[in-house]
């Protein structure tokens, strides 16, 4: 379908997700007193919830620190797949692993899924739980001898998989794998159960509280930002998203992607089935109801954080593909998500270091945060207590490849050391009184680099661009309206304030000059 036949009906002016905008949570007191507990954690969204579930149904005390809202991270803006086919990745896993861990990776995954199936069975959980099958497919003929290798790796590791050509959807694409009996659902109606259910069990949940730090003596304790007070506990779980406490560098070990999605009522029926290409551009499908309404989630457009140019032109693209492929009656929500991943592409769940054997961390998720942030919940829980559990080794933050550890790690470190000079180099031309209304950009102020928007109104918002993490220069994100750091992938709103990690201070106001 031309441009000319199917013209854009209009972006939504502000991102908002539709899960966040259909659902509203409990408001939790912010910490203000000193507290004990078997089990401190930090993070609220699907990992740590998860986690805390699991250990109040064994009769521990749980504390859950959250420095936002429960679930206003990556998991209130996922899209929502429960699967265990994570792109093309099999074989890539077999190779570096070996056979017996990458059929790991995939059973811990599956049985990941089929515990949330039980589980929304068991308790009637209305969350739009829908069994459906996943593909993975590529767009371009000479991608094709890589999805060739994928199946037969599906063969030698005994997972149910079947070569598709074409697709059951009617999308650029040459063919694909499908895996059966995978599912999408509501994540947030699915864990405002989990959530509701460790409460009643007496987990303890805390907001606006930002951990700082992590001391350990005969006990571990949980200090907070600006020497507020603190948990003592037994064990404490990192699922934090970017590890707020890092003994063990994590910050090397990871890179912060974006990835963008809308919400699109279609001209045209959809097939059913989910669906995520492995070659560029990245494109994912899926449907979710909404006011009665049968909406397609497109998603896709991943780049590093701080690194996409012209970020509302992610959503654009996004646009036109939904326009050309399904046509557009009406496009009720965009958001976008963040999302971390690890050297090898697999999780970092267990001991956030050798020497820190009671602090656990779970990061590095890859956008696949619905099984593996379940799978986390389990292996924590497991760990905590005392169970053997047979998926954990491939999952252990102390493994190291050389292959493509190695590799990927002198490639991330030297982006990042490339992001560093050159925000700390680049010469900003740009006056403040250059900018429009609703407009942010990297200004020239008072000799010195700065960050600077204006609101609709016209008010004047200044910070200083220097990453409070560690002091890479941060870039404005037009899409979202936030400050976002290439390194690392801390971001700030337009005020300064952090929105994501790993900086946990402010970015530093700065006064209007006359």
């Amino acid at each position: 379908m031309s441009d000319q036949q199917q013209p854009p009906v209009g972006l939504p002016p502000i991102p908002e997700s539709l899960w966040r905008a259909t659902h509203a949570f409990d408001s939790y007191p912010k910490l203000e007193e000193d507290t004990t507990a078997d089990v401190a954690i930090i993070g609220a969204g699907i990992a740590g919830i998860t986690t805390a579930y699991l250990l109040s149904q064994k009769g521990l005390r749980v504390v859950v620190l959250e420095a936002g809202k429960v679930l206003d991270g990556t998991t209130g803006h996922t899209t929502a797949k429960v699967s265990a086919q994570h792109g093309v990745i099999f074989n890539e896993i077999m190779q570096h692993f070996g056979h017996e861990q990458a059929r790991m990776y995939y059973e811990g995954n599956a049985e990941a899924a089929s515990w949330m199936r039980e589980l929304v069975k068991s308790h009637k959980i209305d969350c739009q739980w829908a069994d459906e099958d996943a593909y993975v497919y590529i767009q371009s003929e000479e991608n094709l001898k890589k999805l060739e290798i994928e199946l037969t790796a599906y063969g030698k590791l005994d997972i149910p998989g079947q070569w598709v050509d074409p697709l059951p959807i009617d999308v650029p694409s040459r063919a694909g794998i499908k895996m059966p009996g995978q599912a999408r659902f509501d994540p947030l109606a699915y864990l405002h159960f989990l959530l509701d259910s460790a409460v009643k069990n007496g987990v303890r949940i805390f907001e606006h509280t930002t951990v700082t730090d992590v001391e350990e003596d005969a006990n571990l304790h949980v200090r907070t930002y600006g020497n507020g007070p603190s948990v003592t506990a037994e064990h404490v779980v990192v699922a934090s998203h970017f590890p707020v406490y890092d003994p063990g560098f994590y910050f090397t070990r990871l890179h912060a992607e974006r990835s963008y999605a809308v919400a699109v009522e279609p001209q045209k029926p959809f097939a059913g089935g989910m669906y995520i290409s492995d070659d560029e551009p990245s494109r994912s499908l899926r449907t979710v109801l909404h006011e009665g309404k049968e909406l397609i989630l497109f998603g896709g457009e991943n780049h590093k954080t701080g690194q996409g140019i012209c970020t509302f032109g992610h959503y654009e693209r996004l646009e036109r593909y939904a326009a050309d492929t399904y046509g557009i009656r009406n496009i009720p929500f965009r958001w976008s998500a963040q999302d971390l991943i690890s050297l090898d592409k697999v999780p970092y769940i267990g001991p956030i270091t050798g020497r820190h054997e009671r602090v656990y961390v779970a990061t590095g998720f890859a956008k696949w945060g619905m099984t593996t942030g379940t799978m986390a919940g389990h292996l924590l829980a497991d760990r905590i207590t005392g169970v053997e559990n047979p998926h954990a080794e491939i999952f252990h933050p102390a493994r190291f490849k050389s292959d493509p550890g190695f590799k990927n790690f002198i490639v991330e470190n030297v982006n990042v050391a490339k992001e560093l000079i050159s925000g700390k180099v680049g010469i900003v031309h740009k006056h403040v009184n250059e900018l429009g209304n609703d407009e942010g950009s990297v200004v020239r102020h008072d000799g010195k680099r700065a960050g600077a928007y204006k609101d609709a109104s016209g008010k004047l918002f200044l910070v200083d661009t220097t990453c409070t993490h560690l002091g890479c220069e941060v870039e404005w994100n037009e899409g979202e309206r936030s400050w976002d750091c290439p390194c690392h992938g801390s971001r700030f709103n337009y005020t300064g304030e952090v929105i994501e990690g790993p900086a946990v201070k402010d970015l530093k106001v700065l006064e209007a000059m006359e």
